[in-house]
């Protein structure tokens, strides 16, 4: 069975501003990738799958590629570099309307030193009368150019077509009747199961680091000025308990601090990643100590119902003093999170996080526990015996309906007070060990 890890892979490439998002987002039909006439948008490497005359494959949009500029022009080129030294096959961009600069014969040159099939895409061409301006684009040396409009899907089926044709070859299945000791057994990552892990917070508080670190590699641009990852990154990484999909959000601030469009779709999609999420690591700056922006980011991931990790970052570089006053606010402003573990570490340095898959691992064993009817009928009965609800009212029957977060149908005489069910929510809690995952209760009326 073919994993989407085994899928070959397409990388665009290009300078800045020249559609290679726009581009992304008409290949898979949706928007993807974020989108906004400036340069400098993207940032991170942002990866889909796409298919193709039934022909699958990865694709990769990349940051845009400058020569010299500044330290984080220079760190988003290089990851640009990683994807195309791993790609199969590379889709150079370039602005057919301002035809060949500095920057393009740049990125061309690199390429052609790099043994990997490149196919010229000649974008903004948006008819027939912008064609002739393409053949200005040989003088890159990558052979003839194809026109494409991304953003009104003009050619992009001709594209398509070239890309498939450069792809490798596709590998032969492994016979039925092979004997079992021929060929080493490799588990298939089942995406549908894979566990998704991610990492929220403010702008710079280290979320990027600590997503570098957890994955082993540079895939998240990291530097000291805010809001440099704007698309959700996620990586797959093999872990003792199993596959785990870490994403990388990008930092959200208040509605009122948002003043442009890239930040908002930044926002938008780091909310889907929240709601998607089986579990949410909180990253805190301790040296700013939890705010209040840190509150509405907690309240907003516990509504989503997903489990909640705190982890407060850069806690190195506080004194004694600094340190029990930043636990006091995580007590005050956090206590709603009840008892989710809080773990204090060091993104930049690795310090105490070695400790965050063990959290995980405890965390996502309780987010997925199945507890017997029988057990949970005792519990209930008593917990009802020790307190009984108000007006004559009791459970009369219970059963687990769910998991992912923990489910729970009760079946009862009258309506349950929302004080009452916040009780019984407790003795499950507390009597199967759910720690700080989300109980949910439903509650249906039955007669006596």
């Amino acid at each position: 069975m073919t994993t989407v890890s085994d899928l070959p892979l397409v990388v665009i490439a290009g300078r800045p501003n020249v559609g290679k998002s726009t581009l992304l987002n008409r290949i898979v039909g949706e928007r993807v990738a974020i989108v906004e006439e400036r340069p400098g948008v993207t940032r991170d490497r942002v990866e889909v799958e796409a298919e193709w005359t039934g022909r699958r494959f990865r694709l990769v949009d990349t940051g845009g590629w400058l020569t010299g500029g500044s330290e984080l022009d220079r760190k988003v080129s290089a990851q640009s570099l990683v994807a195309v030294d791993e790609a199969d096959v590379v889709l150079l961009v370039v602005d057919a309307v301002l035809g060949v600069t500095e920057d393009d014969a740049a990125v061309a040159d690199v390429l052609r030193r790099r043994d990997v099939p490149v196919i010229l895409v000649a974008n903004k061409v948006d008819d027939a009368v912008h064609e002739a301006a393409i053949w200005d684009l040989l003088a890159l040396g990558m052979g003839d150019p194809v026109p494409v409009s991304a953003q009104h899907g003009r050619g992009s089926g001709d594209l398509l077509d070239s890309v498939v044709a450069a792809l490798p070859p596709i590998p032969a299945e492994v016979e039925v009747d092979q004997e079992p000791n021929d060929v080493d057994p490799v588990p298939a990552v089942d995406d549908d199961r894979t566990v998704a892990v991610a990492l929220v917070g403010r702008p710079n508080v280290g979320k990027s680091t600590l997503f570098n670190r957890l994955i082993g590699e540079e895939r998240s641009v990291v530097h000291d000025m805010p809001g440099t990852t704007r698309d959700s990154v996620d990586t797959v990484v093999e872990t003792p308990s199993g596959p785990i999909r870490f994403v990388d959000t990008a930092g959200m601030r208040r509605r009122s601090r948002i003043d442009e469009d890239t930040e908002y779709f930044s926002m938008v999609r780091a909310l889907r990643s929240i709601d998607a999420a089986d579990v949410a690591l909180l990253v805190v700056d301790s040296t700013e100590g939890v705010t209040h922006q840190d509150q509405r980011l907690a309240e907003r991931i516990d509504a989503a119902g997903c489990p909640v990790v705190v982890l407060l970052n850069k806690w190195d570089l506080l004194d004694a003093e600094r340190r029990e006053e930043v636990l006091y606010q995580l007590g005050q402003r956090l206590h709603f999170l009840g008892d989710s573990p809080v773990l204090r570490i060091s993104a930049l340095t690795g310090r105490g996080v070695h400790r965050l898959l063990p959290a995980l691992g405890v965390t996502l064993d309780q987010y997925h526990t199945r507890i017997p009817t029988r057990r949970v009928v005792e519990v209930l009965r008593a917990a009802q015996q020790a307190q009984p609800a108000p007006h004559g009212a009791r459970v009369l029957y219970a059963t687990q309906g769910a998991t992912d977060p923990p489910t729970f149908t009760l079946f009862a005489n009258k309506e349950l007070p929302a004080s009452y069910l916040r009780y019984l929510e407790r003795s499950l809690r507390e009597a199967f060990d759910l720690g700080a995952v989300p109980v949910k209760l439903r509650v249906r009326r039955r007669g006596a």
